[in-house]
C-alpha cells in the first residue's frame, strides 16, 4: 500500500433524468481531479439518474448503465486515475445474482427489476471489484431495487491498498463495516444521495439538522471504530434543494481533512498519508481483536467468496 494517496470527492448536482449531462459534468470533475494529481475520484449514488424510479422515464434510461461504465473505464485509463462511480441503476437481468431479498412464492408482489450497483474501476482501465447495495432505505427503493442479501461484503485488492465499498443507508450498519475490516479493508468508500428528508417531521422538529448531524457522527465515528480512512461523496445542488452535501475524507485522530458544505456542488481534495491508519491501529487494536480466535464477538465473521475480476 503506498505511504499517501490524493483523493477527490466529488459532490455531483444529480440532475433528476438528466444522464448524458450529468455524466459531462461528471468527466470535467474528474479531468480536474487528474490535473491535480489525484489517484481516486469518486462520485455520488444515483449520479447518472437521480432516484425517481415512479417515472415511467427512469427505467428506460437504466437500460444504457453499461456504456457509461466503458466510458468510465477509458476515462481512468485516459486520465491514469482510479475511478469509483458513483452508483448506477441497471436492470436485475444484467447480472443474476445468487441471493436476494426478493420473493418468488406465487400471490406475492413481482420481484424488484433493479439493482444499485458501484465498482472500483483502476487507473488502467479495468473493473477490480464492485457491490450491489444491500441495506435499501425503506420502501422508496425496497419496491423498487434488488438487495444483495446475504451475500458477504468483499475487499477489493487496489492500487491504494485494500478498499471496501458500500452504498448510502449501508453506512448506518456497523456490522458492514466490520465484515469489510476484518477482512483488511483500509479505505472504505461510500457514494451516496443523502437528503434532507432523510430525518423524518419529528426529527426535524426535534433539531432541523438532524441529517447533517448523523452524517458528521456516524463518519467520524466509523473511522475511529475501525481504524479506516472513509471516503463519503453525496450530491449537491443549487440552495433550496433538498440535498443535504457534507461529501467528507476521514480519518482516525483527524476526522474530516475536507468537507464539503450542505449543498454547493464542488470537489474536495485530501491527500491520505495512510500511516496514520497503521499509528490509530496500534494504538486502539481494533484489527487485533478482531483477529483473535478468542474474540468475544467471533461468531459474526464470514467467509467470502473470491470475487472474479473484470467483470461487469
Amino acid at each position: 500500500m503506498p505511504p499517501y494517496c490524493k483523493i477527490a470527492v466529488i459532490q455531483l448536482y444529480v440532475k433528476p433524468l438528466k444522464p448524458a449531462d450529468n455524466f459531462a459534468r461528471a468527466v470535467q470533475f474528474i479531468r480536474e481531479a487528474a490535473a491535480q494529481g489525484c489517484h481516486l475520484a469518486v462520485l455520488p449514488e444515483f449520479h447518472l439518474t437521480n432516484w425517481i424510479p415512479t417515472d415511467p422515464r427512469f427505467a428506460p434510461l437504466c437500460e444504457d448503465w453499461e456504456s457509461y461504465v466503458h466510458r468510465y473505464q477509458a476515462l481512468a485509463k485516459e486520465c491514469n486515475i482510479c475511478i469509483v462511480p458513483g452508483s448506477i441503476v441497471r436492470p436485475v437481468s444484467a447480472s443474476p445474482q445468487e441471493s436476494s431479498t426478493s420473493s418468488t412464492e406465487p400471490g406475492d408482489k413481482p420481484a424488484p427489476a433493479l439493482e444499485n450497483i458501484t465498482f472500483f474501476i483502476s487507473n488502467t482501465g479495468e473493473i477490480l471489484g464492485s457491490y450491489v447495495k444491500k441495506n435499501l432505505w425503506g420502501p422508496t427503493e425496497r419496491a423498487y431495487l434488488r438487495s444483495s442479501g446475504n451475500k458477504p461484503h468483499q475487499v477489493i485488492s487496489t492500487p491504494l491498498g485494500p478498499v471496501g465499498l458500500l452504498v448510502c443507508w449501508d453506512l448506518a450498519f456497523p456490522e458492514a463495516w466490520r465484515e469489510l475490516v476484518s477482512q483488511g479493508a483500509k479505505i472504505i468508500i461510500v457514494p451516496t444521495l443523502w437528503t434532507r428528508s432523510g430525518a423524518s417531521e419529528a426529527g426535524h422538529r426535534q433539531n432541523p439538522s438532524a441529517p447533517s448531524l448523523f452524517l458528521d457522527s456516524i463518519l467520524t465515528a466509523r473511522t475511529f471504530e475501525n481504524t479506516c480512512a472513509v471516503v463519503f461523496a453525496n450530491a449537491g445542488g443549487p440552495p433550496g434543494r433538498n440535498y443535504c452535501g457534507l461529501s467528507q475524507i476521514n480519518i482516525p485522530y483527524a476526522g474530516p481533512l475536507v468537507r464539503l458544505g450542505t449543498s454547493a456542488e464542488g470537489m474536495g481534495v485530501a491527500t491520505l498519508d495512510l500511516e496514520v491508519l497503521e499509528e490509530a491501529e496500534a494504538n486502539y487494536n481494533i484489527r487485533k481483536d478482531l483477529a483473535d480466535p478468542s474474540w468475544h464477538y467471533r461468531h459474526t465473521h464470514r467467509v467470502p467468496t473470491v470475487p472474479s475480476k473484470g467483470k461487469l
